[in-house]
């Protein structure tokens, strides 16, 4: 039993040394359920759009609007080497969502949205993108008196049975 326990433990050694620590470290994130690979590698999949908004104003903005009440996504990574925020679709969903940033000039931001999930992906980039839309673009509110005063001037039919 010894001399088995020995083995497995030196080919494991051997892996882990022939595989370079990289390798060993996205294991264990793996292995605990926080890793970011697969959404590295789905990148070149991603739904992408750029907005007039620095990188730190548009950051910010994302991490507000992913953690709005009713539809509140879970934060469980953040590489500010990377640029890139990876989110659980919501509290019950745990499908992952990557949101990578990168600065096209000082004042313009690419938001890069990436899943193995479709409808994760285009769910999640459905919230940001129309949030920073509507941040940037809001729409004008509308006059409540000219409503007020069009209503007043419909006259209603009444029909008698």
């Amino acid at each position: 039993m010894n001399k088995r326990f020995v083995s497995i433990a030196v080919c494991y050694l051997l892996i882990m040394v022939l595989s370079g620590c990289a390798t060993v470290k996205e294991m264990g994130k793996g292995f605990i359920g926080v890793s970011t690979q697969v959404l590295e590698e789905k990148r070149k999949d991603a739904l992408k759009k750029s907005f007039a908004l620095g990188y730190n104003d548009c950051y910010v903005k994302v991490k507000d609007i992913l953690n709005t009440k009713d539809k509140e996504s879970s934060i469980y990574a953040e590489d500010l080497e990377k640029k890139m925020i990876a989110i659980y679709l919501s509290p019950t969903d745990t499908t992952p969502v990557g949101i990578f940033f990168t600065e096209e000039t000082g004042a313009s931001t690419l938001i890069e949205i990436s899943s193995p999930s479709i409808y994760a992906k285009e769910e999640i980039a459905n919230r940001i993108f129309t949030g920073i839309d509507t941040l940037l673009n809001p729409k004008p509110k509308p006059n409540i008196q000219n409503q007020q005063e069009k209503k007043t001037d419909v006259k209603e039919k009444v029909i008698n049975q």
